[in-house]
């Protein structure tokens, strides 16, 4: 259930096109590993990234489990995307695929994301 907690939140954060909300679900040495083949390393380029989505009239992300597991301090999930997307005619078209995230627990019991990849 904390996995599909820390991805409401996420979610919640994207659909508010919050990149800075987004980027601080984040450790500060997360790797983020986006379709677009770049390695990106931490929050404040994490951050950049997502405030790219949303000005490109990127909304309406949702995660849905596949798998979750894990240990005391690494936590994995694996999930299926959606989000709306404009098209090149300018309609909204729906996009999504699949994402991995791997979680560090925190002192506080909550999670940040370590590592994060999509398709």
């Amino acid at each position: 259930s904390q996995v599909a907690d820390a991805y409401e939140a996420w979610d919640a954060a994207f659909n508010r096109g919050d990149a800075k909300a987004v980027a601080a679900a984040y450790l500060q040495d997360a790797k983020f590993l986006p379709a677009t083949h770049a390695v990106l390393s931490g929050p404040a380029e994490i951050e950049e990234f997502f405030a790219g989505l949303f000005a490109n009239g990127v909304a309406g992300h949702a995660l849905r489990v596949i798998e979750v597991g894990g240990d005391g301090k690494l936590v994995y999930g694996a999930a299926h995307w959606t989000a709306t997307a404009t098209g090149a005619d300018g309609a909204p078209q729906e996009i999504g695929g699949t994402a991995t995230h791997i979680f560090e627990r925190q002192g506080d019991g909550g999670l940040k994301l370590k590592l994060h990849t999509f398709n």
